[in-house]
């Protein structure tokens, strides 16, 4: 089981939470030593007597405040806790506030805050409350020699405290060179931030923390195991001048081809603007094939007489079947069925067409060489 860092209560109106806290982080950074690189011997660190240069042990170490050049006063650990009693033993909520109100910039060091003995359900109240109100608290707590300002927060299963800087520990932006608020000011046309939209949004996933780890801590320890292979572990490597790679340029000459190489698609565009592409190409290529087909003959003009009804009908033989025609195409070509119907609104709008009229012409021909048979008989 973890080392409690610190036992007090948590003050909350007229109650007391008695808690615990313990550290929330572990940290996993390379553990290098410092060598003499004439001999690679470690190099260690001495407490001594700045006055007789002589080694001190922990058990004559004291602290004090140097209030003049080379004067101190002696504050041993109970000096340090009556200073105020309550706030080495209290951490005291102040306020409650809605967590978006607090910047990133405040927030410090996290710890995890546990029950104390007898204290369990007033905890959960506190716990339960804040994420019931959807607010945080803001309080203050003493650490060792610093009273901090920190915020309680309700996580799944328990309060995390959050250590937090104050205002006047956080630096202002006065003296950076930062582009202006907006994209007018800055000169950002609309299709690069939909572009950059587009990338965002292909690489937005749910946030899988276990996903993640130093892996630059990886790549050290491998060079450090091919060293111990080539039996180069007292080799000095000096820094290459040919090797070193260029840095990125901060000129960004196309920032468009960039956004385009990145999305690795339709330039500047998302899956549902593709379709709308694709569709639109579709439209298109059925407008060309409307285009495509040959302008209507000429009228030629047609006999009197028993002709012109035999016209008429030979006429809405061929509107008929130009719309059968058109019906077929549709069914047959589902991506042209719209041009398609419109081909055979053209069609049965047409006069008749040039075989129908020879046809027409013919039929009266064959009743005049009939009528003698007729009358002889």
């Amino acid at each position: 089981m973890a080392r409690s860092l610190w036992k007090g209560a948590i003050s909350f109106g007229l109650v007391h939470i008695p808690v615990e806290l313990y550290s929330a982080i572990k940290q996993n950074e390379l553990d290098l030593t410092m060598l003499d690189k004439r001999d690679f011997s470690p190099i260690g660190y001495k407490r001594y007597n700045k006055s007789n240069n002589k080694e001190v042990t922990w058990d004559h170490i004291i602290k004090g405040y140097e209030y003049a050049a080379g004067e101190y006063v002696v504050l041993s650990d109970e000096d340090l806790r009556q200073a105020n009693v309550k706030a080495t033993q209290t951490i005291d909520i102040q306020a409650f506030v809605d967590a978006e109100d607090v910047p990133l910039t405040y927030y410090e060091t996290p710890y995890y805050l546990a029950p104390g003995r007898g204290g369990a359900k007033v905890y959960a109240l506190l716990r339960e409350t804040l994420r019931r109100a959807g607010k945080i608290a803001i309080a203050t707590v003493v650490i060792r020699t610093k009273q901090h300002l920190c915020a309680l927060v309700a996580a799944e299963d328990g309060i995390i405290m959050n250590t937090l800087r104050y205002a006047d520990e956080i630096r202002d932006t006065e003296g950076l060179d930062l582009p202006d608020k907006g994209t007018k000011a800055t000169g950002i046309k609309e299709k690069e931030l939909e572009m950059a939209l587009s990338l965002v949004e292909g690489m937005s996933e749910e946030w899988a923390p276990e996903q993640y780890h130093d892996t630059y801590k990886d790549d050290v320890l491998a060079l450090v195991e091919k060293k111990i292979k080539a039996k180069q572990t007292k080799t000095i490597t000096m820094p290459s001048k040919d090797g070193d790679e260029e840095a990125p340029s901060s000129n960004v000459i196309d920032l468009v081809a960039l956004l385009k190489q990145s999305l690795g698609a339709k330039p500047g565009k998302g899956k549902a603007a593709q379709a709308d592409d694709e569709e639109e190409d579709q439209t298109e290529e059925d407008e060309a094939s409307d285009d495509d087909e040959p302008p209507p003959k000429a009228r030629r003009p047609v006999p009197r007489g028993s002709a012109g009804s035999v016209s008429a009908r030979g006429s809405g033989a061929t509107g008929s079947a130009g719309k059968s025609t058109a019906t077929a195409r549709a069914k047959g070509s589902p991506a042209k069925a719209a041009a398609s119907k419109t081909v055979a609104k053209k069609a049965a709008a047409k006069p008749a067409a040039k075989p129908a009229a020879k046809k027409a012409a013919a039929k009266p021909a064959a009743s005049k060489s009939a009528s003698p048979r007729r009358r002889a008989a």
